[in-house]
């Protein structure tokens, strides 16, 4: 047995063996599993280190958490783990309550993804699971998953009652994996490996399967991309960005079977131009365009011009906090062929960001971000906590403020966002941020942004009249369970860069 799935089957063990209590269980005697929850994560807040700007509103453990997706047509979060899918009521943002959990064991699915589709019968909800090296449920028992390169569907349309509706398996990593577009998804493309990466067709929602590239050649073929690896980010002019280890390209996907090559971020996003040393010692992680429908081709950097690319860098074996991963913008120039045209702007590296004590031989590297529209951005440095980057000017990357505690991995920072009177986001987003973290779980914070005059307290958009403050909480997080889980990080990632 390789040793990447020796080590996966026994996370998996140890996650079967991870009780997970489904929500009316939580609001039992739990007074013994609260105190070891306190100890594991600093609920006392000795251990948490923040700006003034930035108030801890509450903790929400026992999952050992990866990623985080919202929901479109309704205030729903779903959360991903190695013990877990969870369905969140987030309609007080400020108190999010667990509606619903589907028992999973899966590595890593490290960007959960939500799409939605409309059907005569109403609308359609799901989240995507990228199998990268493992996954198994009860709830679909007899398609336990060991090797990965798989991507499942789970239905959430209840809330209450998530559960895995189907599966296809590709010819390339789903480490990652994205829909087009969210408001209808219908295909979903993969992070890929190498030189190319997979795309799904999810009409058939009940019956996904990969499209062949190249139907005259044997087998199912892969389609191709110059920066494979990590993670397709789709912007509102319908663009979608694919990075990964050779930096970041841009696709025009109107025809979603078709997709057509734009432009690169050339070599600086390769990490081989000499006068921009450091923008991509491992991969370009993920990426944001804000306002991308106002693009104007040759325009001065802005987020008014919609010609701004945000990205994260991540070193996650780089344990040295001044060169470990950094948040980056890049000009984007032109979008007609040219190439090269994506040119770097500033990065901050966790350093960068303030004079709290840097995490000492533990991942620090930026990972998963947020933009909020005016400018500020959430992202998760790892073991750096949640930083709050001031992008305003993105030529000139500044702190804005930050959440770090003692014990922590944090992977995904979100910025919750604003529903109507109907459930719909409304493109706006409230002042609460979403911390999802392998050791803590789910983290929720106030920030007090630029002009809502409120103060680091929950805005009233995120606060329903009528709610419960008083949320339920489970469980508590093996330690041995994380430990696992940074371990098979390190593995899986060393065997997909090297040949």
């Amino acid at each position: 047995m390789r040793p990447v799935v020796a080590l996966a089957c026994s996370v998996l063990a140890l996650g079967a063996t991870l009780g997970v209590a489904d929500p009316a269980a939580a609001h039992g005697d739990h007074t013994g599993p609260r105190h070891a929850q306190s100890a594991l994560a600093g609920e006392s807040g000795s251990a948490l280190l923040s700006s003034p700007n930035v108030t801890h509103l509450s903790a929400n453990p026992s999952q050992v958490g990866i990623s985080g997706c919202f929901m479109r047509t309704a205030p729903i979060l779903v959360t991903s783990g190695l013990d877990s899918v969870r369905v969140w009521d987030v309609s007080d943002a400020a108190h999010p309550q667990l509606t619903g959990t589907l028992p999973s064991a899966q590595f890593e699915n490290e960007a959960m993804n939500c799409g939605e589709r409309r059907t005569k019968h109403g609308t359609r909800r799901f989240a995507l699971i990228g199998v990268d090296s493992v996954q198994a449920s009860p709830d679909d028992i007899q398609h336990a998953n060991v090797g990965g390169g798989e991507l499942v569907v789970v239905d959430v349309t209840d809330p209450a009652a998530p559960h895995v509706l189907s599966r296809a398996p590709g010819t390339t990593s789903t480490h990652t994996v994205a829909c087009v577009d969210q408001a209808d998804c219908t295909y979903v493309y993969s992070a890929g490996e190498g030189s190319h990466f997979s795309i799904f067709d999810l009409r058939r929602l009940g019956r996904p399967r990969e499209v062949d590239a190249r139907p005259g050649k044997d087998g199912v073929q892969p389609y191709w991309s110059p920066t494979a690896g990590h993670k397709w980010n789709f912007d509102a002019a319908g663009i979608g960005t694919h990075t990964g280890w050779n930096g970041a390209s841009m696709w025009r996907t109107t025809d979603p079977t078709h997709p057509r090559l734009i432009t690169t971020t050339g070599r600086a996003g390769r990490g081989t131009d000499p006068r921009h040393p450091g923008w991509n010692d491992f991969i370009l992680h993920n990426s944001f365009r804000p306002h991308a429908r106002a693009f104007k081709p040759g325009s001065s950097p802005s987020f008014a011009h919609g010609n701004v690319l945000l990205t994260t860098e991540e070193d996650y074996e780089q344990t040295d906090c001044t060169q470990a991963g950094s948040f980056q913008t890049w000009w984007v120039k032109r979008l007609d062929g040219t190439r090269s045209a994506i040119v770097p702007l500033d990065k901050v590296e966790l350093s960068d960001l303030g004079d709290f004590p840097l995490p000492r031989g533990a991942f620090c590297s930026s990972h998963w971000f947020d933009f909020r529209p005016g400018g500020i951005v959430a992202v998760g440095y790892y073991g750096g906590g949640t930083q709050f980057v001031d992008a305003r000017d993105p030529r000139h990357l500044k702190s804005y403020g930050y959440a770090v505690w003692g014990a922590s991995e944090v992977w995904d920072s979100m910025w919750v966002p604003v529903y109507d009177g109907h459930g719909r986001q409304t493109g706006a987003r409230t002042n609460v941020v979403y911390a999802i973290d392998l050791v803590r779980g789910l983290d929720v914070y106030a920030v007090d942004v630029p002009g809502d005059g409120v103060g680091a307290v929950p805005s009233p958009s995120a606060v329903p009249a009528g709610t419960v403050a008083d949320r339920a909480r489970e469980g508590v997080v093996p330690l041995g369970l994380v430990g696992s889980a940074m371990a098979l990080t390190v593995a899986l990632r060393r065997r997909r860069r090297d040949p």
